[in-house]
């Protein structure tokens, strides 16, 4: 996994890979977001589902930890062992949007964690046990780890994923 030298270094990651993976569904015609190809295991719309409910968690987690609330990870009524029910549920809330409705939410999210990052300090992002959401699973990883792998990380996998789906649905 990549490591980063400053929070504006990592900003930028998530800026750029987000930018680039929501750019792919520009050309995803209308009939096309619901369509499952085979070897592909999502759907253009649950891809941004995916994402924009991982994102939904992290910024949350967060939100709550600072408003002293009790943060649930991954999300209440789910363990880390139940992810799949989980990533169900994103998919649901977004099933009946408009394509435009969910890509807005993507970019909204996407610039409320890239201010998320900015505003913490650099030993709140890269030094560990500096919230109880990050240190809620025995990895105890630091926060940057954290928004690493909800956002650069599947921003990337993901967008080889719709290029993938793309080519083959031949849309």
């Amino acid at each position: 996994m990549r490591s980063y030298e400053s929070g504006a270094e990592l900003a930028a990651e998530i800026a750029k890979r987000g930018s680039l993976f929501i750019s792919e569904f520009a050309s995803v015609p209308d009939y096309g977001w619901d369509l499952l190809v085979d070897g592909v295991d999502r759907t253009p719309r649950q891809m941004i589902a995916y994402q924009v409910g991982w994102m939904e968690l992290l910024l949350g987690w967060e939100r709550d930890e600072q408003a002293g609330k009790e943060v649930v990870t991954p999300a209440p009524g789910f363990k880390w062992n139940q992810l799949g029910g989980l990533y169900e549920q994103f998919y649901q809330h977004w099933a009946q949007s408009a394509a435009e409705e969910l890509i807005n939410r993507f970019k909204i999210l996407l610039g409320e964690v890239i201010q998320m990052v900015g505003d913490l300090t650099e030993t709140e992002l890269f030094e560990p046990n500096q919230r109880t959401w990050a240190s809620s699973t025995p990895s105890a990883w630091p926060v940057w780890k954290w928004v690493h792998i909800n956002t650069v990380a599947p921003f990337t996998t993901f967008r080889t994923k719709v290029r993938k789906w793309k080519k083959l649905s031949a849309c």
